[in-house]
């Protein structure tokens, strides 16, 4: 049985000189006391329903799932992670920014 899944693979080139570089690049997570978070209460396109947000995460994607896991696992609520952003369902601006704060992040509470 054939894999539906997608592949990234060059079939065919033209180019007499092309050299395939499959290499993906890699972003370097920064330490956090070099990371800058801004966390903020969000409402918008949410249906009236609040969310935490934490932006400004540097660094690659499987470290910020990984931190978004520990901040949805104290808070105990649901949430996600992707491009660049925590989600975290409900209103826990402060805790989160207490708990980053113990983690060593400099964090800067931002919005109303």
């Amino acid at each position: 049985m054939k894999s539906n899944k997608k592949n990234n693979s060059i079939v065919y080139s033209t180019n007499p000189d092309f050299v395939f570089d499959d290499k993906q690049e890699h972003i370097e997570t920064l330490p956090p006391q070099q990371q800058k978070l801004y966390v903020m209460l969000d409402r918008k396109q949410r249906k009236g329903k609040s969310v935490t947000l934490v932006t400004g995460f540097v660094g690659s994607e499987e470290d910020l799932k990984e931190l978004a896991k520990t901040l949805k696992t104290k808070c105990g609520v649901g949430g996600s992670a992707k491009d660049g952003e925590i989600i975290i369902q409900g209103d826990f601006k402060q805790k989160v920014k207490d708990l980053l704060e113990a983690d060593g992040y400099k964090v800067k509470l931002s919005g109303g």
